[in-house]
């Protein structure tokens, strides 16, 4: 109800005084200096003894009060501190759940915004905000700093010289009275925001979107880690694998050198053996008729070891292959078979002249 009364001037809604109700403090200066000009036109005292009025001038003194505090900016901002008027009721939790978040609660944090030193004050926003945009807001409001202050509120404080002392007590009483009501709208302000926060379902979107993120990561790091273990394992059985084959490969070889070398060993024997046959058929190189005397047997023989101790493999599988062809039979050709190997070894230094007798040419 529109109070008339200008004694109590701090109690009068001056904008509603002046008309500005729906603007309050979103009115400019211009519409303040239009309102007071359309009503003085109308409650100024002459104009109502013109018409005949017999209301007294306590409105008209109203009408002057509140222009005079809306038009001076220090008296108009310490007002629109503590205008309830201008304050918007936070929706129920009911009313939110049912209704559109942004819808009601834009309207609350706009309201609030207007006592926030730092401008402009982010958005609400909607259900397409950002993550990064939505924990800006709320970070915005969880740190808000208000240049709200309740000095309108104030205790007449007494200005004669006769009571300084009750001025005093007055000015500290009032000093305690902003700081409990500055305590009190900031806890107001932050449970506001938490209910906003509460209620917000971007937060567990967000919340539950980041759940879904590190539940993929972890099943990512697991998938991971059984792959590397797979590997890792498959790795190893080849590598093991390899090896095995490898020494079974080894094995076998070293079976079949083995069993080259046995059968060289073998075939190197028989060749001897061949040999020293090749020897005893040649009469052990006696040209002579007559038995064969012991000392040139000895002799033959011992030649023929010489020889097969310094002959190559190889070179003794030739020899034998060329003792069995036909062109080589008989004791002469067996003689210079033998004789012409042991020519060839001495002249590749392998066997010397002196380790023969018997079969030097």
């Amino acid at each position: 109800m529109l109070q008339r009364d200008a004694k109590d001037w701090k109690s009068q809604d001056h904008y509603a005084v002046l008309g500005l109700s729906k603007y309050r403090y979103k009115a400019t200066e211009e519409q303040i200096k239009r309102a007071h000009r359309k009503k003085v036109l109308k409650h100024h005292p002459d104009k109502r003894a013109a018409v005949g009025s017999t209301e007294d001038d306590s409105f008209f003194k109203c009408i002057q009060k509140a222009t005079e505090v809306l038009s001076d900016p220090v008296r108009r901002r310490q007002f629109d501190s503590v205008d309830e008027a201008a304050d918007v009721e936070e929706p129920s939790k009911k009313d939110t759940k049912s209704g559109n978040f942004y819808k009601l609660w834009s309207p609350v944090f706009e309201a609030e915004g207007r006592f926030s030193k730092k401008q402009p004050v982010p958005k609400l926003g909607n259900d397409k905000s950002s993550k990064q945009d939505v924990e800006s807001f709320y970070e915005f409001w969880f740190n808000f700093d208000s240049w709200r202050t309740f000095e309108y509120q104030d205790e007449d404080v007494p200005d004669d010289n006769e009571h300084r002392h009750q001025r005093r007590h007055v000015e500290k009483k009032n000093q305690n009275a902003r700081r409990k009501k500055k305590t009190e709208d900031i806890a107001r302000l932050r449970h506001l925001v938490d209910d906003a926060l509460s209620l917000d379902e971007r937060i567990k979107k967000f919340r539950q979107a980041e759940q879904e993120q590190k539940h993929k990561k972890r099943n990512d790091m697991a998938a991971e880690a059984k792959r590397v273990a797979e590997a890792q394992a498959k790795a190893k059985e080849e590598e093991e694998k390899a090896k095995k084959e490898s020494e079974e490969a080894a094995k076998v070889e070293k079976e079949s050198l083995k069993k080259s070398k046995e059968a060289a060993k073998t075939a190197t024997k028989k060749n001897k053996r061949v040999v020293r046959n090749a020897a005893k058929d040649a009469n052990y190189f006696h040209t002579a008729g007559g038995d064969v005397p012991p000392a040139q047997i000895d002799a033959a023989l011992n030649d023929v070891d010489a020889l097969l101790a310094k002959i190559d493999p190889e070179d003794l599988a030739a020899l034998v292959h060329k003792l069995s062809l036909d062109d080589t039979k008989g004791a002469e050709k067996v003689s210079a078979a033998l004789k012409d190997e042991v020519n060839r070894l001495t002249s590749e230094g392998k066997l010397s002249a002196t380790e023969v007798k018997s079969l030097r040419a």
